[in-house]
This record gives C-alpha cells, structure tokens and sequence, in this order.
C-alpha cells in the first residue's frame, strides 16, 4: 500500500500496511447470499461515479402508412418524439477503525488484526445498497423495484367466500387464478409487447405454493404447476422485502421482465475502501459507494399484485 504514518516506528508502519491488505481481501471475499437484490434485478456499473444523475432517452414513433391514389403529393408522415428521463445518483459512506494500541497489541501477538470491523462495513454499504434496489429511498429521490409509480397494478380478487384475498384463505384453483392473472394483465395491457419473464412472491406465499399439491388427487405442487403451464414466467424466486410494501402494508408479489433493456440497478462505484486516515491516537478507515436505485425503462413491463 505504500503508506507512512509518523506515530507509528518503522515496524508497526509495516505490520499496519500489511494487515489492512489482508483485511481488504477479506472484504471482497465475502458471500452476501441474503441480500438479493442484485441476483433479481440486472446491475449497470458502467455509469461514471462522478455523474450526480444518471439519464436515458425514449424515443416514440408517431404517424402511419396509408393506401394512396397514382399521383398523390400528400403523403403521410411519420416522425420520432424524445423523451428524457434523470435519476440522481447518491453515495453511500460508511468506514471503521483501529487504535494505535490494537496495532501494537496485534503485533506484539503475534496476530493478525481483528477483520469482523471490515466485514461489516462491507456489508452494511450491500445492506443499504439492497434496501434501495428494493423500496428507493424517497428523501433523496431514489426508486426501488418495488415502488414504481408506473407499474401496472393487478387488483387481487378474494376468495370464493368473498371473504379473503389472503392465499392461505383460498383454493389452489383460485391461487393459480392469481398467478395466471398478474402476468396476464402485463401482456393483454401491452398487446404483448412486455412479456414478464420473472414473479416475485414474499416467503410465506413461496412456501405454501411449493409445498400445496395442485389438488387433493395430484402429486404436483401449486408452484411446478403453474411453470409447467404458463408460458411466459421462467422463474418464481422468494423474496422477503416483499412482506408488508403493498397497500396498506399487505403482502405484494411482483411479476416483471427481468432483462437490463427493461429495468437495472444503477451502482456506479462499487464498495471502495480508501487509505487510512489518521485520526487521534487512531486509524479510520473510510469507505464509500454510489448508487442510483432502480432505473425502468419500460414501466408496464411491472406488474403488482397486493393482499395476497
């Protein structure tokens, strides 16, 4: 690393470089397999960490061919109509430390220095980075997957009874009615140019739809029914931030397009660790991330079902 701090002798200077090098490959080492948010939505690093907004164009088609007589001089014409649309782009700053005592302590011990600080740091900048590729974050304009103002919204029918929306209330027939039901609205609304590809559904839904028989004579779940059948959704994934974001804090599932040309998670800096920082009788460390939220090019290629 190359660094040189005057509190510090010769070999303790050493030792300090050293071991953060250490603690640095730590960090990158870890599995956040908890954290979802980047396995559900397609990640664009290629925006550049010193843009403060990120923008993208939509271009619409306007005008149409017509049947003409010989000799027309009128004919019709078509045109492009541009739209912009800009997202802000936030850093995400967090770090942590060592006092001079614990680098003296470690090396006289023999050991290196305690790594869970720098771990945690990692994962506190994922865990921030996950929550707002899931719900945004409204104080500073960022948006979330799961709270678009433009997504199509599929109003969940209640049961038989009339009594419940709740899937645990109603039969597998009316479940899968569901299911069939958000994707459908995305393609029927669209004329099928979104096809979703891809349903979220909160854990407890998951579970019950991968663990119910499609019916009382049938040794086929609820869930390898409904792949089997549908001929758009490709995958059903769990997704735990589902619990409680729908109105009136109800449970939501998602269906959408899970293809970078419809929607991605914009991070333009990944977790960076920076030199350290003398600071008292201390070392901290600071580190750093920038993210823009959920981008989504194509709105009504989201669809939500709330209350179930």
């Amino acid at each position: 690393m190359g660094f040189h701090f005057d509190n510090l002798d010769a070999a303790e200077n050493i030792f300090f470089e050293r071991q953060l090098e250490q603690v640095r490959n730590k960090t990158y080492d870890i599995k956040y397999a908890a954290l979802k948010a980047r396995m559900l939505i397609p990640v664009d690093n290629s925006v550049d960490p010193g843009a403060e907004t990120v923008k993208y164009e939509q271009f619409d088609e306007v005008g149409q061919a017509k049947i003409i007589n010989s000799y027309a001089d009128d004919l019709p014409r078509v045109d492009i109509k541009a739209k912009e649309f800009r997202q802000p782009i936030k850093s995400i700053g967090v770090g942590f430390g060592y006092s001079t005592q614990e680098l003296r302590a470690a090396k006289f011990a023999g050991k290196p220095l305690e790594a869970r600080r720098a771990t945690t740091t990692r994962r506190a900048v994922e865990q921030t980075i996950d929550r707002i590729a899931a719900t945004g974050d409204a104080a500073n304009g960022l948006l979330g997957l799961l709270n678009q103002p433009n997504a199509l919204v599929f109003a969940v029918p209640n049961n038989a009874g009339g009594t419940s929306a709740h899937w645990a209330d109603k039969s597998p027939d009316e479940i899968l009615a569901d299911l069939n039901g958000i994707v459908n609205l995305i393609v029927s609304t669209t004329k099928e140019i979104e096809q979703p590809d891809t349903l979220l559904l909160p854990v407890d839904q998951y579970t019950l739809i991968s663990s119910t028989p499609r019916s009382a004579n049938s040794d086929t779940t609820i869930l390898k029914y409904f792949l089997t059948n549908n001929p758009f959704i490709h995958a059903v994934e769990p997704w735990a931030k589902l619990s409680g974001v729908g109105s009136g804090s109800t449970d939501r599932m998602v269906a959408y397009r899970r293809d970078p040309d419809a929607l991605q998670l914009i991070i333009s800096m990944e977790f960076t660790q920076y030199p350290p920082q003398p600071k008292g009788l201390a070392f901290e460390i600071p580190c750093e991330a920038r993210c823009g939220g959920v981008q989504v090019y194509y709105p009504l290629s989201i669809c939500y079902g709330d209350g179930i």
